[in-house]
């Protein structure tokens, strides 16, 4: 199996090393990058992730990838989160086509604001579609994270009702999700009668 790795004018989506293992553990033990998320997490289960995510390549040929800054105003740094494809964990409680695969990110917070989510995410989701012919990616958040949900809009996808994680077995805040969607005909062209053309 080839392990793809993608490139953007300022990014690198890249497989994972042992290097990265201590970064992505602080960054999965800040209260601000996990506010969406069940919890925080432990160095042991950051570690289980590197080790999940690499299985994952290794197996598919994609994954969550680590983006690594090239070049940017913030100037370069090595590691500063994960954007990639991914197949759920879980058996998905919503309509979908086998296999379904996840768009999905985490980015350290002094990353934020900058495009990185929707650059990487963007190159992600385009290559799932239109280079591994993927018939469709979803993305998925709690309700409240709109910033993920910008991102997902920004990208292409279309948002497609909500489900309830079937983890979340007592009612649990994080419970509910909103749903996103995308087809390659999200991603290619339109004219509109203007003849101004719209990704």
């Amino acid at each position: 199996m080839t392990r793809h790795e993608l490139r953007t004018p300022r990014l690198s989506l890249r497989e994972w090393r042992d290097s990265d293992r201590e970064p992505y553990a602080a960054m999965n033990a800040d209260p601000e990058v996990m506010r969406w998320f069940p919890s925080t997490q432990s160095r042991e289960e950051s570690d289980a992730g590197v080790d999940r995510f690499s299985a994952h390549h290794d197996e598919h040929g994609y994954t969550a990838w680590v983006v690594e800054v090239i070049e940017s105003d913030r100037g370069a740094s090595p590691f500063v989160g994960f954007v990639g494809l991914v197949r759920p964990t879980f058996d998905p409680p919503f309509s979908h086509v086998e296999p379904c695969v996840e768009v999905g990110w985490r980015l350290a917070s002094a990353w934020w604001g900058v495009g990185i989510a929707r650059e990487a995410a963007g190159a992600a989701l385009g290559f799932g579609l239109l280079d591994l012919g993927l018939a469709e990616v979803v993305s998925f958040t709690v309700p409240p994270n709109i910033r993920s949900q910008a991102v997902m809009q920004r990208i292409g996808m279309r948002y497609d009702g909500v489900f309830v994680h079937p983890r979340a077995t007592g009612g649990e805040w994080w419970g509910p999700h909103v749903l996103y969607r995308a087809t390659a005909d999200d991603l290619r062209p339109t004219t509109d009668p203007s003849g101004r053309t719209h990704p």
